[in-house]
C-alpha cells in the first residue's frame, strides 16, 4: 500500500471525566467508552502505545496519531499533564508517531498548561462546545457560554494549535434553526475540523430522568440525518472537514436497554454522507422520471454511498423516478460525487 493511501492511525487513550468540573445532562462517559474513569498514569499509555503499534494497521511513515478522549485534558494536574505528554513524546521525536491529540473544555484553558503542550509535541486540541446558543449551554448545564466557545477557539489558534470542535444537534432547547445558526458561526470562527454527535438518550443520564417524564423528545434518526447533512455539507464547503458523525460503538453502549431513544444506528456516518449524495444527484435521477428501466454510472469510491445502507439507496432511486435501476456499472471516469443515467 502506497504511503498516500495509508489510513491515519488513531491510538485512542481514554480519560472518562478525569479533569471534568461538571456531569452533563447527556453525559455517561463510562458507558459510552466502555472505560471506568482511572488515576491516568505514564505506565498504561505507555501500554496502550507499544500495544498499538504491533497492530497490522501501523504502517511507520504514515500518518498515526495519539489521541486523547473523554475527559478535560487541560485541568488535569500539572504533574499528571507532564507525565503522561513526557511518555508519549519521545515517540513523536523518533518519528514514530505523528502528532498528539487532546480533548478539553472551551472553559478549562489555562495558558501555562497550553504552553506545556506544545513543549510536549500537542498539536491539536478538540473542543466540546457542543452548542453555540447560550439557553442550550445553561439547559444542559454545560458550565460555559456561547463566548467561552469563541474565545477557546480564538485563543488556541492564536497559538498555533489545530482546533476541532464537537456539535450536538437535538440537545434540549435546541431547534433546527438554533443549530444551524450555531453552524454559521461556527464557520466564522473557522476551525480545523469538526464533528457531529447528535444527542443520545442513554440509560443513567438527566437527560433520561428529562425523557421519562416526557419532557425532552430526541431527534428521529431521519431529522437527524437530515440536520448533519445540511451542516456537513455547509462546514467542508468552507474548508472545514467533518471527521465524525454519530457516536462510535462501544460494548456497553451496546447493552440493551442502555440507548431509550434518540437517532443511534452504527453507520451513521455512511447514512449522512449517502444522503448527502443523493441529493447531490436528485436533480439528473429526476430527468428519468420518464425511463422504465436505467444503468447508472459512479465513481468506484461512490458505489457504496449510491447504493445506500443495505441497498436502501437504490431503493430509494427507484421510488422517487418510478425506474427500475438495472444495474449500477463503476466508471472512474466520473469525478467523486457525480453520477451518469443511460436509459435503457
Amino acid at each position: 500500500m502506497s504511503q498516500g493511501k495509508l489510513r491515519p492511525f488513531i491510538i485512542p487513550v481514554f480519560i472518562p471525566h478525569t479533569g471534568c468540573p461538571h456531569r452533563c445532562l447527556f453525559c455517561d462517559q463510562e458507558k459510552i467508552t466502555s472505560r471506568e474513569a482511572w488515576p491516568i498514569t505514564g505506565g498504561t499509555v505507555r501500554s496502550i502505545i507499544n500495544a498499538a503499534l504491533k497492530s497490522p494497521k501501523f504502517h511507520k511513515g504514515g500518518f498515526s496519531q495519539v489521541a486523547f478522549y473523554g475527559g478535560t485534558f487541560t485541568r488535569l494536574p500539572e504533574e499528571d499533564m507532564k507525565r503522561v505528554l513526557g511518555v508519549v513524546s519521545p515517540f513523536v521525536k523518533e518519528g514514530i508517531i505523528s502528532s498528539i491529540r487532546v480533548s478539553t473544555r472551551p472553559d478549562a484553558l489555562d495558558v501555562k498548561r497550553l504552553v506545556i503542550m506544545k513543549e510536549f509535541f500537542v498539536d491539536t486540541v478538540e473542543l466540546g462546545v457542543q452548542s453555540m446558543d447560550n439557553e442550550v449551554l445553561s439547559l444542559c448545564r454545560r458550565g460555559h457560554t456561547l463566548q467561552d466557545n469563541i474565545d477557546a477557539v480564538q485563543t488556541l489558534k492564536g497559538m498555533g494549535f489545530r482546533v476541532g470542535v464537537q456539535l450536538m444537534p437535538g440537545l434540549p432547547g435546541d431547534s433546527e434553526n438554533r443549530f444551524h445558526d450555531g453552524i454559521s458561526k461556527i464557520i466564522d470562527l473557522a476551525p480545523s475540523m469538526a464533528r457531529l454527535y447528535p444527542a443520545l438518550v442513554i440509560e443513567g443520564t438527566e437527560l433520561a430522568d428529562l425523557y421519562r417524564a416526557k419532557r425532552y423528545r430526541p431527534l428521529t434518526l431521519q431529522d437527524a440525518i437530515r440536520i448533519c447533512a445540511s451542516a456537513c455539507m455547509r462546514l467542508e464547503e468552507k474548508g472545514i472537514p467533518v471527521i465524525r458523525m454519530g457516536l462510535m460503538s462501544s460494548p456497553s453502549l451496546l447493552e440493551k436497554g442502555r440507548i431509550l431513544d434518540g437517532p443511534w444506528h452504527p453507520a451513521f456516518g455512511f447514512l449522512v454522507r449517502s444522503f448527502l449524495f443523493h441529493e447531490l444527484n436528485t436533480a439528473v435521477l429526476l430527468k428519468k422520471r420518464a425511463t422504465k428501466t436505467m444503468r447508472i454510472f459512479v465513481n468506484p469510491r461512490d458505489e457504496p454511498l449510491l447504493r445506500g445502507h443495505k441497498n436502501q439507496g437504490v431503493q430509494c432511486i427507484e421510488e422517487k423516478t418510478a425506474a427500475r435501476v438495472l444495474e449500477i456499472i463503476p466508471d472512474d471516469t466520473l469525478p467523486g460525487g457525480r453520477i451518469r443515467v443511460e436509459d435503457l
